[in-house]
């Protein structure tokens, strides 16, 4: 790059979770200027070996006018991409109130924020959750397919988390409708290095300490760098101004799943079929444990029905658009185990 030439900004929310991190690094080493929201000084979660390459701006999502003095800062660039991964991932009860909250009214401000700075272009993290999962009347074989033109509807099979992100669309869309140029990208269950106590990356740990069973369900899955990358190219694409990707790399039993982890992590795999009528069962019970322990519950009834689903997302429709193509699951898993184990 010419060092003459100012580097292009981007400014992303959620930068220090999982996701976030993953993108923030793409941003980095493709030598933009990056500009990240942090709730607190000093907390760079997942990004602290590079944080001294960031210019950090303290505020919140759900606080406007930190949202507006970091979008409105002086910069040397007149344009600003935005990336958008701030969000609450729980599947526990008692977090659905500010789940929602934070899903949905930080997704409004920033749009409306976005909406006054005439940012070039917003790139919203989404999920597949948001785009609904239709009730399976009759049981077939085949998993139901969804993709990109999937219609919301109500189901007993949409979590509180799915209904708050489809809700966090709609605001997004709203800002299309307003002229904002934006993609959306909605990742599957997203595996790679981070820290195994939080998110997806929790099955890692699962696999890991050897727990013994295993749900009866399909998970679909991708590669957090294929995330990342995905999102990059996308809003480097200007021809993309109101579109959406689902990204998944492939769906497969959650059996087939945790015996390759186990293989990556040199662990024993589970072995313990638990059938969708028992998942159903033990809901309940874990409910009440959790709440004589002050523990997070291990199993919710949004958990219970997820880790039973048999549904099949279709994430081709990136690379029919752009010069993309998913990471095989082997790579990704074998990546992963040797960030968490050092070996």
């Amino acid at each position: 790059m010419d060092s003459s030439i100012p580097p292009r900004t981007v400014f992303i929310t959620g930068a220090t979770g999982f996701i976030g991190s993953h993108i923030t690094r793409r941003y980095l080493a493709a030598g933009y200027r990056v500009e990240a929201l942090t709730r607190s000084a000093g907390h760079t979660g997942l990004l602290a070996d590079v944080a001294d390459q960031i210019h950090w701006h303290e505020g919140d999502i759900l606080d406007i006018p930190s949202l507006e003095a970091a979008l409105h800062a002086k910069r040397d660039t007149p344009t600003l991409d935005v990336i958008h991964a701030a969000a609450i991932v729980s599947f526990v009860p008692k977090d659905q109130t500010r789940m929602t909250k934070v899903n949905v009214e930080g997704t409004a401000n920033v749009v409306n924020v976005c909406l006054k700075a005439a940012v070039r272009k917003l790139g919203y993290l989404s999920s597949v959750a948001a785009l609904g999962r239709p009730a399976n009347k009759t049981r077939t074989t085949e998993p139901i397919r969804i993709d990109e033109s999937q219609k919301w509807e109500d189901s007993p099979n949409n979590s509180a988390y799915a209904k708050s992100k489809y809700r966090a669309e709609l605001e997004v869309w709203r800002g299309v409708a307003e002229g904002l140029p934006t993609v959306m990208v909605n990742p599957s269950i997203v595996l790679g290095e981070g820290d195994w106590n939080r998110s997806s990356v929790q099955l890692f740990k699962y696999v890991n300490d050897e727990k013994p069973f295993y749900p009866a369900g399909l998970v679909n899955y991708v590669d957090v760098l294929d995330v990342a990358e995905a999102l990059f190219q996308l809003m480097e694409a200007n021809s993309l101004t109101e579109d959406r990707f689902i990204l998944n790399a492939g769906t497969i039993p959650y059996r087939e799943l945790l015996e390759q982890m186990a293989a990556a992590l040199n662990k024993r795999p589970p072995r313990i079929r638990i059938a969708p009528a028992l998942t159903q069962l033990l809901w309940p019970l874990e409910s009440i444990r959790a709440r004589l322990t002050g523990k997070a519950p291990l199993i919710t009834r949004e958990t219970a029905r997820s880790a039973s689903s048999w549904y099949a997302f279709d994430g081709q429709k990136i690379n029919q658009t752009i010069d993309f193509q998913y990471r095989p699951l082997s790579e990704t898993l074998t990546r992963a185990a040797r960030a968490f184990t050092g070996l």
